[in-house]
């Protein structure tokens, strides 16, 4: 079993920046494909970004390309989102989410999810 936990969301000021954490319990996570979901009320979860096993590829949704940086630590289990120029739109809990290795950046289908983390942006 696979456990994720974010970190690092709050309350922030339209064009500000948050660095969201996600730590995961595995002992393999160099194996691990992860990414970054988000909701917001009342929508769909929808995808923000994407990272392979060792780093070296990484996919964003359009809406936070320029915006978002997500990267990783495999030496601590940790994958991160960056988030700069925030906008209210931006406002939605985010969610890590992990997959062993093998599958296309774009493919959005992932095994293991976190319980999220909230970011409120205001303007």
């Amino acid at each position: 079993q696979v456990h994720m936990v974010e970190s690092g969301g709050g309350l922030v000021q339209a064009g500000g920046s948050l660095n969201l954490s996600c730590e995961a319990s595995v002992r393999t996570f160099s194996s691990y494909e992860m990414s970054w979901f988000r909701q917001a009320p009342g929508k769909e979860r929808e995808f923000v970004a994407a990272i392979t096993d060792t780093g070296g590829s990484k996919y964003y949704a359009d809406s936070v390309k320029g915006r978002f940086s997500i990267s990783r630590d495999n030496a601590k289990n940790t994958v991160y989102l960056q988030m700069n120029s925030l906008k209210p739109e931006d406002t939605a809990v985010y969610y890590c989410a992990g997959r062993m290795r093998g599958r296309l950046i774009t493919n959005l289908v992932y095994d293991y999810w976190g319980q999220g983390t909230q970011v409120t942006v205001f303007s």
